[in-house]
């Protein structure tokens, strides 16, 4: 029998061979590895950009505004004609200009305003602004932030603002010479502004009409333009209390909100005065009609009927509103905080189309509100504002 002595320089060497031999394999198969994976990886990449380049290729056809439409197609879309929309976009163009990017480029401005316009004229879902126009969903909703409160910034102080002594002038020729009614500076109302019932405390917000609702109080001028908002009160606030919590109320009040300009009828020196319903209180600066019933002369029953006639300015000033603009006609569907954002530029924007005298393409107008009446008489002499009115009885 041979000697184990003699097989052990051999059993070393087949150990190692075998070593080498295990260590080539798992080696071999590593490579094959790692060759399978860098193959899938290069064919995930080729399939990634081929499905971006058709992603850009898509949005690249879609991502402008329509210039083929007809003057009447573009003012039915974006409630003003192509100058206007032009126009709008250079005064928003410093800042909503965005740089482009190496990864991307920034969505033009007069994509951003399309977005937004088209937005607040039809309050179209999100989702489907974003295949009209060609960009995310995320992005659209990012744009139609951006846009409103550029329009609140830069757009409001000039187009919503208390009228200088010139302007005073002229709205008061206004109102005397369509409605005969001297003195009159304005007209006030309020409307609601649905929206989704909000999760803090919806109770404020249900309004007498049975939704959900904020308040929109405006003074217009002859020419149905805002020259005064107050807006974001809870539906369910009156009228009065609303006016009352207003800062147009304090100035009132203070003596700063008109000019101290006087005119004589049946002995007594009567202010300029703005217009309002039989829900807002009398004041020497706020008139309101008669208390119709049993004792009404006609004498005041002709005037309540031309109050009423000025008064009106206000209410077709809301119809146009929100004819315009149905965001605000419909359940605006955005959160409670931003709400009141979007109805102040819906206002600017109304002012900007009228100023630029654009047609009101839509004929529909918004159906006046019920009238609650409350008590006269709050912030001032009875007697004072009740001579006041007593002399435009006999104007």
């Amino acid at each position: 029998m041979l000697s184990c002595s003699f097989l052990l320089p051999y059993i070393h060497v087949i150990a190692a061979i075998y070593s080498c031999y295990c260590f080539m394999q798992q080696a071999q198969i590593l490579l094959l590895f790692q060759h399978e994976a860098r193959i899938r990886y290069e064919k995930f990449i080729q399939s990634f950009l081929a499905r971006r380049r058709r992603i850009a290729r898509r949005y690249r056809r879609k991502r402008y505004v329509n210039n083929n439409w007809t003057d009447v197609e573009w003012s039915a879309n974006f409630r003003m004609g192509r100058a206007t929309f032009k126009n709008l976009c250079n005064m928003l163009r410093p800042w909503l200009t965005r740089q482009n990017t190496k990864y991307r480029q920034a969505v033009p401005v007069e994509l951003r305003i399309g977005i937004c316009l088209w937005r607040l004229a039809t309050n179209l879902e999100y989702r489907s602004i974003s295949h009209l126009f060609g960009v995310g969903l995320s992005t659209c909703c990012l744009i139609t932030q951006e846009v409103v409160t550029a329009i609140n910034i830069i757009l409001k102080p000039k187009y919503i603002r208390q009228p200088t002594a010139p302007e005073m002038k002229v709205i008061v020729q206004g109102f005397r010479d369509k409605w005969r009614f001297p003195q009159v500076a304005g007209a006030i109302d309020g409307t609601h502004i649905k929206i989704r019932a909000p999760t803090d405390d919806p109770a404020s917000y249900y309004n007498r009409k049975g939704d959900y609702s904020i308040i929109l109080q405006a003074v217009v001028d002859h020419r149905m333009r805002f020259w005064d908002i107050n807006v974001g009160h809870a539906g369910k606030i009156h009228d009065a209390r609303v006016f009352a919590l207003s800062s147009l109320y304090q100035r009132g009040i203070n003596g700063t909100l008109l000019p101290d300009w006087t005119e004589t009828f049946e002995g007594v020196d009567v202010p300029l005065v703005l217009l309002g319903d039989s829900a807002y209180p009398l004041l020497p600066w706020l008139m309101k009609p008669y208390p119709e019933g049993a004792g009404v002369t006609p004498e005041q029953i002709n005037f309540n009927f031309k109050l009423s006639q000025s008064r009106m300015t206000v209410e077709r000033a809301f119809g146009r509103l929100k004819g315009r603009w149905r965001c605000l006609l419909k359940v605006c569907d955005a959160h409670i905080t931003f709400v009141s954002q979007i109805v102040s530029a819906c206002c600017v924007l109304h002012n900007f189309v009228e100023v630029h005298h654009e047609d009101y393409l839509n004929e529909e107008t918004e159906a006046e509100e019920e009238i609650e009446a409350v008590p006269e008489g709050r912030g001032g002499d009875n007697q004072q504002q009740s001579d006041i009115r007593n002399a435009f009885v006999y104007t």
